[in-house]
């Protein structure tokens, strides 16, 4: 993906899809980061801690080129509480492959529905990076790493019901008061 598409161009399917996508790209690099931050992947072994930081740069990689191709029509990145999987490597692990799976699901079901063929070129591309994340998490959790010989597309409604059954998009922090903290001094 380039920058060089103009968001008023796109369709309005094609922006909301390109929104959900990013959700889903920050939800996935929140993931990463969040168990590099909460030192889970420092106490990994040396190739599963690669694994695991690179991954989190990808996907960090891919909300930065989102965000530019939407510009001013990308939504903001939601919370995220992930419940302590961050903070276990084996509940990291497993959840990271689900999440790989799903996000190749997701582009799968997507790519082909773009009206842009620009962002349909885009999208194969970024399809065909985050088919390769699946196939290393699968390989480093001691999965298969190709599971069967088709992948089944998913659509955004399944796609959502699954994110949203992790219950990891949190709301927003709540605060007590709605004025505007005082100065003390």
């Amino acid at each position: 993906m380039t920058a060089a598409f103009e968001p008023a161009q796109y369709e309005k399917r094609d922006v909301s899809t390109l929104n959900f996508d990013l959700v889903f790209e920050f939800l996935q690099s929140s993931f990463y980061l969040g168990a590099v931050r909460d030192g889970t992947v420092a106490l990994m072994r040396p190739d599963k801690e690669r694994w695991a930081r690179v991954l989190g740069a990808h996907e960090l990689a891919h909300v930065t080129i989102l965000k530019s191709v939407l510009r001013k029509k990308a939504v903001a990145k939601p919370f995220f509480n992930f419940r302590g999987i961050t903070e276990s490597e084996a509940a990291f692990t497993r959840t990271a492959v689900a999440m790989e799976d799903l996000t190749v699901a997701l582009l799968a079901g997507q790519a082909p529905k773009f009206h842009d063929r620009k962002l349909v070129a885009a999208v194969f591309s970024l399809l065909t990076t985050e088919a390769r994340h699946a196939a290393w998490a699968r390989r480093i959790g001691g999965f298969v790493p190709v599971a069967s010989a088709f992948d089944e597309p998913k659509t955004l409604s399944e796609v959502g019901r699954a994110v949203r059954a992790t219950r990891f998009v949190a709301s927003r922090p709540r605060t007590r008061s709605r004025r505007k903290p005082e100065l003390t001094g």
